[in-house]
């Protein structure tokens, strides 16, 4: 819940500043406000109706923020694991006295008054009437949309601040971005004869080498999903896929929270999610974060990413399956939200996310000219991404496959981080099928960090078992749950959290997990790439990172 923001307190005798033009400047001058693909546009909202935006106030000490990152992630660095307090990101980062009064001056002189902030000050989030809203942002024209499942409150016209606070905003959220998530895909598979592997947690556990005292067992450890696709989970399908499938290990059947909505209909997404990372992260306290049922015009994954910011105590791991394609999103927006991964990650929360489930992509510039597309957050410097993989023989317990559908490439927006550079520069010298050079930008960030299996996946919901369940938003909770395993061991031995885990990864990826040499993700459909994207070599690749997990190397890291 946000905590009452004082800055909105009614300030009477602004009422005409609504109906007064303002000398507007565009905050997000490159937020692409496209209608996605699937979703249409319905009627006007009504003038008295309610929506919600999101201000995202500036901050202050962003620069020393990312140097306190990089330092308490670095093991090399003297001030590795020494993490801070919620209060202390707060210190440091909480916007400046002057933004504060700016930004609440222009909202009480605009009659709106129903405001919340998050403990860290830096958003706040406001309700009013539509029309006041479109008057207050310059003129966007609020409509619903829908894709057949849910409905969104968005704007097509791009939206307006005064220039006089263009220093002390980054953006408003809930105007233009649609609700994005990585769906599980359904494949049917056809073997022959008529049987096939799958993938369930004895699968998983012996694939990647936990034994039946792998299990968490501290206290202070938790761990976490978040769900965006307006879906929930059913405890019941959670104790009847332990029922059928957790025998060999000591595990529980409950969630210990649910941030948000608790009902509804279960998900395959949302089931999938809670069964595997409580599977693979053993008998450890597991939150599920909960965005649906939020107000219309909210952005779902900014509803995470605050909440986030106003809980002095969060798990320390947390699953994310979420994506948009980087050119749809503004720039000032990405490098907002890479500011509140570093907050999570000073703070020592390893944040993972699922690489996206359509390979390196493919985008059309112009006639005849393609180039691959990446996915963010996957392309983050500042968070650990999953890639998937699958059983090179479905009868086999054994070697792993790149999955063709796996997140990979490089970023246009985030330059290529140190803790890397050495692994990709390697891969691009060795590799023999790369893509044309024209295609992707050597000199991003490259992803994803690491892999998992991706592919053939039991889940239970509605309690009917449901096979040939894939994605890489299947592999993220897989992965997720062994670094709090991870974590589960350094507290027993009094050390710190993992915290952001590619700076340790890159310096021994080799030595962890295995990898992944055979296959490749999709790029485009045109005579240059016919299809490929990029291939997996020895060592770090765009397809599987470093490789999948072996626990009992693993375990080195504690």
């Amino acid at each position: 819940m946000l905590a009452a923001v004082g800055v909105c307190v009614v300030f009477a005798g602004f009422s005409a500043v609504l109906s007064q033009p303002f000398n507007g400047v565009h905050l997000e001058p490159d937020q692409s406000t496209r209608v996605p693909d699937g979703w249409r546009r319905l009627e006007r909202v009504g003038e008295s109706e309610s929506v919600v935006l999101t201000f995202a106030l500036k901050q202050q000490n962003v620069e020393k923020l990312e140097e306190l990152f990089w330092k308490v992630s670095d093991p090399e660095n003297e001030r590795y694991g020494a993490y801070l307090s919620l209060e202390d990101v707060t210190s440091l980062v909480e916007p400046s006295k002057e933004t504060v009064e700016m930004v609440g001056r222009w909202l009480r002189g605009s009659g709106v008054t129903d405001c919340t902030t998050v403990l860290t000050r830096d958003f706040v989030e406001c309700s009013m009437p539509a029309r006041k809203a479109e008057r207050l942002l310059g003129g966007v024209k609020f409509h619903r949309y829908t894709d057949g499942k849910q409905t969104v409150i968005r704007s097509e016209v791009k939206y307006l601040v005064p220039r006089h606070l263009k220093d002390h905003l980054d953006f408003v959220g809930g105007v233009h971005r649609f609700p994005s998530g990585l769906k599980l895909q359904k494949k049917e598979k056809s073997y022959e004869p008529n049987f096939h592997l799958g993938v369930y947690p004895s699968i998983i556990r012996t694939r990647y080498n936990l034994s039946e005292t792998d299990i968490g067992s501290d206290p202070k450890n938790a761990q976490a999903v978040a769900q965006f696709l307006e879906q929930f989970y059913h405890a019941t399908d959670l104790e009847e896929f332990m029922r059928l499938w957790g025998g060999g290990f000591t595990h529980l059947t409950k969630t210990a929270k649910v941030v948000g909505p608790d009902s509804g209909s279960a998900g395959l997404e949302a089931s999938l999610d809670v069964q595997y990372i409580m599977s693979s992260g053993a008998n450890i306290s597991t939150w599920f974060w909960s965005t649906a049922g939020r107000h219309e015009s909210q952005e779902p994954f900014l509803v995470w990413l605050t909440g986030i910011s106003n809980m002095t105590s969060v798990p320390w791991v947390h699953s994310v399956s979420y994506g948009d394609d980087e050119d749809s999103l503004s720039v000032d927006y990405m490098q907002r939200i890479n500011t509140e991964f570093m907050k999570a990650g000073t703070r020592g929360l390893t944040i993972l996310f699922a690489s996206g489930d359509s390979g390196a992509g493919c985008r059309e510039v112009s006639k005849d000219k393609n180039v691959f597309r990446p996915s963010f957050p996957a392309s983050s410097p500042y968070v650990t991404t999953v890639g998937g993989t699958m059983f090179h023989s479905p009868y086999e317990v054994g070697d792993e496959d790149a999955d063709y559908i796996s997140g990979g490439g490089f970023s246009n927006i985030f330059d290529m981080p140190d803790y890397q550079t050495d692994a990709v520069e390697s891969y691009l010298n060795k590799s023999t099928k790369l893509p044309p050079k024209s295609y992707y930008n050597t000199s991003g960030r490259a992803y994803p960090d690491v892999a998992a299996l991706s592919d053939n996946y039991w889940v239970v919901m509605d309690l009917i078992p449901t096979p040939f369940i894939s994605g890489t938003s299947a592999a993220t909770p897989v992965f997720a749950g062994i670094l709090s395993l991870i974590n589960d061991m350094r507290f027993q031995q009094g050390k710190p959290a993992l915290g952001f885990f590619n700076p340790l990864l890159y310096k021994s990826g080799w030595d962890l997990l295995y990898d992944v040499t055979v296959g490749c993700n999709l790029g485009c459909l045109d005579d240059l790439t016919n299809l490929q994207g990029f291939c997996p070599t020895e060592g770090w690749d765009p397809v599987t990172g470093w490789g999948t997990p072996n626990f009992t190397l693993m375990k080195k890291l504690v």
